[in-house]
Formats: structure tokens, sequence, C-alpha cells
């Protein structure tokens, strides 16, 4: 999933950002795509009433919701403290470093990132039988 922002930005741009290849946030969400993959892994090994699945689908569901809440907010105020930064002080650039703004994911890049990793997972099973 994170390839596919590296090269996304390759052909938005028609220059290579090797930063996209390992920055948060962004459409689709890896962490999101990973945790999915993880629990549905793990419900067709271990069976979908399993404790251990029971865990990998809570630790999925933080995840997802830290991606699309905590972290999108933190995203939103960097944004907000860089724009008060080059407002307010003479020379920025001397005195400060912009703050990273694309942290997080809205609640359809973390969607798509779950699919995503649910259906790459199914496809594994298929390909790899447990």
């Amino acid at each position: 999933m994170q390839a596919y922002k590296g090269f996304s930005a390759f052909f938005d741009t028609g220059r290579w950002n090797l930063r996209r290849f390992v920055e948060t946030g962004g459409m689709p969400s890896s962490h999101s795509a990973s945790v999915a993959a993880l629990s549905t892994a793990v419900g067709l090994q271990e069976g979908f009433g399993s404790a251990l699945f029971g865990v990998t689908l809570y630790f999925s569901l933080v995840v997802m919701y830290d991606a699309a809440g905590l972290r999108r907010a933190a995203g939103k105020h960097a944004a907000v403290l860089n724009r008060l930064i080059e407002r307010h002080f003479r020379q920025p650039q001397d005195d400060t470093q912009r703050l990273m703004e694309l942290l997080g994911h809205t609640p359809f890049e973390v969607l798509v990132g779950g699919l995503l990793g649910v259906l790459s997972a199914l496809l594994w099973n298929r390909i790899h039988p447990l």
C-alpha cells in the first residue's frame, strides 16, 4: 500500500518524491491495511471465534481509530501552527522548522486501507492456503 503512495505522487507531479514511500497519511491508509490483513489472516488461521482473533481485531480497531482521529487532529494542529509561524515571525525559516502536516487519514482513507488489507489477506490465503 505504501508503494502506491510513492508512485501516485510521481504520476501526479512528474517528479519523484521518495519521502512519500515512507511518510504517513494519504490514500490509502497503510496502517489500516496492515492491521486488517493481520486480523483477517489470524481469523482464517485460528478461527474468527478465537481469542487471538479477538485480540488482533481490537488492536486493529485501535490503530484505525487512532489514524482517523488523533493523528488526523495532530496534522490539522500542525497546519494551523505552521500558518501562525509564517504570519507572525519575521524570518520563520531561521527560528523554526515546519511541522509535518500529513499525519493522519480521513475516515474514507482508513476504510479503503482496511478493505485492501482484508482483500489482500483473502487473496494470499487463496494462493497459499494455510
